[in-house]
């Protein structure tokens, strides 16, 4: 697990739970839309588990061996 990870969060956080809001906050996501580059580490694959229906996730590592 090296490169980083693209995550967009695609659902809005209302309806969600406060852990899963705090998740959010956490991965640094405020707005529909948006997106934040992470590193691709155990905690924030554990931290995308917790909210995975509410984002999508891309790979950079995989697109940079593409090109």
């Amino acid at each position: 697990m090296s490169g980083q990870l693209k995550i967009t969060l695609r659902r809005s956080k209302i309806g969600s739970t406060p852990r899963q809001r705090q998740v959010l906050q956490g991965l640094g996501l405020r707005r529909i839309n948006s997106s934040v580059l992470r590193q691709d580490t155990p905690a924030i694959r554990g931290m995308v588990t917790k909210v995975f229906h509410m984002v999508k996730v891309e790979s950079l590592a995989d697109v940079k061996r593409e090109a």
